[in-house]
């Protein structure tokens, strides 16, 4: 298979898993709290590995929270999820969607949370709008359940630092992703 045809691939994988991935429920209502939900036990568990930043979300002018499943296959990688954006000043919520797709060496599936924290309102504007972000990503996990090992994260880009916190999965990989942000509009 050629490597665009891989690339294509990997953009209809990664944007399936983002529509398809199980928020819970079927009532606008029910997915909502789903995500809520989800946002509460991943604040709960950074705040247990890093208390620290339990001052730094709340002082913060918003916060992100999402759910993301990723999976590497050789060349590619590609994922999906959603989460929920937090405006601290005006307590808004703006539910969201991801999926991303990558290049680079890497095999295995990961299931991960990520929380990005807003440094100023400009940059928490910029993600609910526009919602783009690019990096590179190096990473090791192995873990199931509360067995194994997991990296968990934390880099600072742009007036944001990201966490990201390995829930279950087995991963090596070294990637560059592209990785898109956007308003679930059923869920606004």
């Amino acid at each position: 298979m050629g490597i665009n045809m891989r690339i294509c691939a990997a953009i209809l994988l990664s944007l399936t898993l983002a529509s398809c991935a199980n928020l819970g429920g079927s009532t606008r209502t029910e997915k909502q709290q789903s995500i809520l939900s989800m946002k509460e036990q991943v604040l709960s568990q950074l705040f247990q590995l890093k208390p620290s930043v339990k001052s730094q979300v709340t002082n913060a002018a918003g916060y992100a929270v999402f759910d993301n499943a990723n999976v590497n296959v050789i060349l590619a990688s590609f994922g999906g999820g959603y989460g929920v954006v937090i405006d601290n000043t005006t307590g808004a919520k703006h539910y969201m969607r991801m999926a991303e797709i990558g290049l680079g060496l890497g095999a295995g599936i990961k299931d991960f949370r990520a929380v990005f924290v807003f440094h100023n309102r400009d940059t928490l504007s910029r993600f609910v709008e526009h919602g783009w972000a690019f990096g590179a990503q190096a990473d090791a996990a192995a873990k199931a359940g509360d067995k194994g090992a997991a990296v968990a994260g934390e880099v600072t880009v742009d007036d944001i630092t990201i966490y990201q916190l390995t829930e279950s999965g087995l991963a090596l990989q070294a990637t560059v992703k592209g990785t898109k942000y956007w308003l679930d509009s059923e869920l606004n």
